[in-house]
């Protein structure tokens, strides 16, 4: 029997996605936050920031305090999640079943892959290969039977690729801690747990064999317990529900608060937005503009549109962005995320009016971007500000 699950883990994503976007933190101290506010707690952090007395869950009110050379970073969720978009677009010409989990992994049904006639190790070297190529980012990858013990690798054996051979569970199992099994981490299992001063699974499964007084512990946790410490999950590898909505996001170039540079970056972002909802036929009467600025903090307003014309969602994008830019501090990234997308049905009208002039400029542009790509054509004010 051939291992069926792939389990591949971009480690610390927020960390490379940060360096990835701009090669100047690669060396740099740098901590990525959850909120810049006093009960803020870094979620990940460089190896140079490590050295500087930081720790992933201390609260920001505290790292700030250290005279230290650290960067702190908001933590920038719509670019982890383009990150995890184009890593799963990257692995679906892998397998037709992968499963998202969390923003950083992603189990692979790779049932079949035996008529390839390669070792199932070559088969998870070239997919990290083909991450890497692509998106630029270092990922390590566990392979077994099911999802629960090809998770378990990555957690615990740092090799950029490992693989428990079917039948082996429990005695790869038995030396770890309980607490890389899930039912184990429950608050009521645990607590009986630490009262038994078991610490190991091979205690576990010693214990489960005594099944009547493994059910009296453990009540109603008891089967799904003595399952996982020896390996066994009968869980599928499900594809995601994906949602109806659009992302757009812009880094810029530096932080800045020039009104010029940032109404540009928005220009730009809206007629990215309208172009894909000409092509797919819809307005949205939900768009939330987010400004992200470098001390931490955020700031956000939410409008539609009616019609998908360039000018018709610029102008809307420009009043959002003016709305929620109240403060003074330079910005870093400037998102629009668009959903309560519905049918977009073109009136014609007999007489000349504004509406119908902005469509056919938009569509005369949208022609020339089919042809040579959606950043072939741009305004001579964003070229300016954004230098691309």
């Amino acid at each position: 029997m051939l291992p069926e699950v792939f389990y591949l883990n971009l480690d610390s994503i927020e960390l490379q996605a940060e360096r990835a976007i701009d090669p100047t933190l690669k060396t740099r101290a740098i901590a990525i936050i959850s909120s810049s506010d006093s009960n803020g707690t870094i979620i990940s952090l460089s190896h140079e920031a490590e050295q500087e007395g930081l720790y992933k869950g201390m609260k920001v009110s505290i790292a700030k305090k250290k005279k230290s050379a650290v960067q702190f970073l908001p933590y920038n969720r719509p670019l982890y999640q383009r990150v995890n978009k184009y890593t799963y677009d990257t692995l679906s010409s892998f397998s037709p079943v992968i499963e998202p989990s969390g923003i950083s992994g992603f189990y692979m049904d790779m049932k079949g892959m035996s008529f390839l006639n390669k070792d199932i190790k070559d088969i998870g070297l070239s997919i990290l290969k083909k991450v890497e190529s692509r998106i630029n980012l270092i990922s390590i990858m566990g392979i077994g039977a099911n999802k629960l013990i090809s998770k378990i690798i990555t957690n615990v054996i740092h090799d950029n690729i490992h693989e428990v051979t079917p039948g082996m569970e429990d005695r790869f199992l038995a030396p770890l801690s309980f607490k890389v099994l899930p039912t184990a981490r429950l608050k009521p299992v645990c607590k009986v747990l630490y009262f038994l001063l078991i610490d190991r699974i091979a205690q576990l499964q010693t214990l489960s064999k005594h099944a009547d007084d493994f059910r009296t512990l453990f009540g109603t946790h008891s089967i799904q317990l003595a399952n996982e410490t020896v390996g066994v999950d009968t869980s599928l590898v499900r594809p995601p529900i994906l949602k109806d909505h659009l992302l757009e996001q812009i880094i810029l170039p530096k932080n800045t608060n020039s009104e010029d540079m940032l109404l540009s970056a928005v220009q730009d972002l809206s007629e990215k937005i309208a172009f894909i909802l000409r092509e797919r036929g819809q307005v949205s009467k939900n768009i939330r503009l987010e400004i992200h600025y470098i001390d931490g903090f955020s700031s956000s307003k939410v409008g539609g549109v009616d019609h998908p014309d360039d000018a018709s969602v610029g102008k809307k994008c420009k009043e959002l962005f003016l709305k929620a830019n109240t403060r003074r501090i330079s910005i870093r990234s400037i998102l629009l995320d668009v959903s309560q997308l519905r049918p977009y049905v073109e009136q014609r009208n007999l007489f000349y009016i504004p509406e119908s002039r902005d469509m056919e400029i938009s569509r005369a542009v949208e022609v020339i971007r089919h042809k040579y790509g959606i950043t072939s054509i741009k305004k001579a004010n964003v070229l300016h500000a954004l230098g691309h």
